[in-house]
């Protein structure tokens, strides 16, 4: 009932996962990142501890196959679920129930993975592949979203639209970016909507925030305020 992407941009670092489907606010259970070691996205009859205990894991250093292994070795209602994971080396496996619904299968490619089920058919993945290639001079989430649009436009999910989402992480443990739209009659426009604000103040907000490198972040507001509309001045 899902499709989605995992992937890495090369220019940042960071790792991404977008995905839509036509079911209640899917970047609840679907996305998990593990901030610069990699992602998994845990869908069709969707069990959310692969998305918690294989994030664990992927932090243990495990690959990827060792990974999916484990969990469904785990969970005797496996061949009702799918699964990818994409660690930030590139290294990625998926897991492809028997039971889920067709279409449903995964691709991958070179810092991508995409896999879903209860598709309209292939092309979904292929279109979601095809664009997110041809898209490496956008940034990042923007190059995400476009991927997911191309996919809905090969059919996306057979049943319709409902909801999408998308988490970014960088270097830091707290997300880049995370949006969620939960409910929608077009999740995907609405999703793309909220990047743009995003762009209004987040994006050149969030560099002042604390890190581990810096613990107390900026917090003097002048610099805080002459830094953020530097930052929007200079993306007009």
């Amino acid at each position: 009932m899902t499709w989605s992407i995992i992937a890495r941009d090369d220019s940042t670092g960071q790792i991404g996962i977008a995905v839509a489907t036509r079911f209640f606010a899917v970047g609840a259970r679907v996305p998990h990142i593990a901030a610069g070691i990699g992602g998994i996205a845990t869908q069709a009859l969707v069990n959310p501890y692969y998305g918690i205990d294989g994030v664990k894991l992927l932090r243990e250093g495990r690959e990827p196959r060792d990974i999916i292994e484990t969990l469904i070795a785990a969970d005797s209602g496996h061949e009702s679920r799918q699964l990818h994971i994409m660690d930030a080396s590139g290294r990625v496996a998926a897991f492809t129930g028997r039971d889920c619904v067709d279409w449903c299968g995964h691709i991958e490619g070179k810092g991508f993975s995409i896999a879903g089920n209860m598709l309209a058919g292939a092309r979904v993945l292929d279109d979601t592949g095809k664009t997110y290639i041809a898209g490496e001079k956008l940034p990042f989430a923007r190059r995400l979203i476009a991927a997911m649009r191309a996919g809905e436009a090969a059919g996306g999910d057979k049943r319709g639209k409902q909801s999408a989402a998308l988490l970014i992480y960088g270097e830091e443990e707290w997300s880049d970016l995370n949006l969620r739209v939960d409910d929608h009659t077009d999740p995907l426009s609405e999703l793309e909507r909220l990047e743009a604000v995003s762009r209004e103040r987040w994006v050149h907000f969030r560099k002042y925030l604390p890190t581990r490198k810096n613990p107390a972040g900026v917090t003097d507001r002048a610099t805080i305020d002459a830094g953020v509309e530097a930052g929007i001045a200079a993306q007009k």
